[in-house]
């Protein structure tokens, strides 16, 4: 099991010091992202990483208010990228969806992995997000992230079933 602490260890964190990322972390969680299994493996699935403070601030206001994605040292915004999926209508979109939300996990994971806090982020107005980006894909996913400035519980788990 110690193998695999580091997967029931994670939690969402919302709350950063305001201490930066350096971007060799960053470009190992995005190698993390990336070696996420895909569909055919084509990798339909892009990255976006945004430092910025006005940017960060736009996505706030995209996502509600979310006053954690404003006050992240960073944030990666995983999207979805039908065009590259292989399949043409509603199954090229959903492979495409599915590949960005495994490569979410992926990042996830390696954040925590890393010492980092970081929270997936699905409510956002997707037009608006990709507005501010500039980006003709789909965002799926925003991932603030940056070294915590607390410590959050781990929260309790539906029992499995079969």
């Amino acid at each position: 099991m110690k193998k695999l602490d580091f997967i029931f260890r994670r939690v969402s964190v919302r709350r950063f010091q305001p201490k930066d990322v350096d971007d060799s972390t960053i470009s190992l969680i995005l190698e993390a992202g990336n070696s996420a299994p895909s569909a055919r493996n084509l990798q339909a699935r892009d990255f976006v990483v945004v430092r910025g403070k006005e940017t960060r601030e736009a996505l706030a206001r995209a996502a509600g208010g979310q006053k954690s994605i404003a006050e992240a040292p960073v944030i990666i915004v995983v999207c979805a990228n039908p065009q590259r999926s292989g399949s043409s209508g509603e199954r090229g979109k959903f492979y495409a969806e599915i590949d960005a939300a495994v490569s979410a996990e992926n990042i996830l994971l390696t954040a925590s992995v890393l010492g980092l806090g970081a929270v997936w982020v699905g409510g956002f107005d997707e037009g608006e997000v990709a507005s501010v980006l500039g980006i003709p894909v789909r965002p799926v996913a925003l991932i603030p992230m940056g070294y915590p400035a607390e410590e959050p519980v781990r929260k309790e788990r539906f029992p499995q079933r079969c």
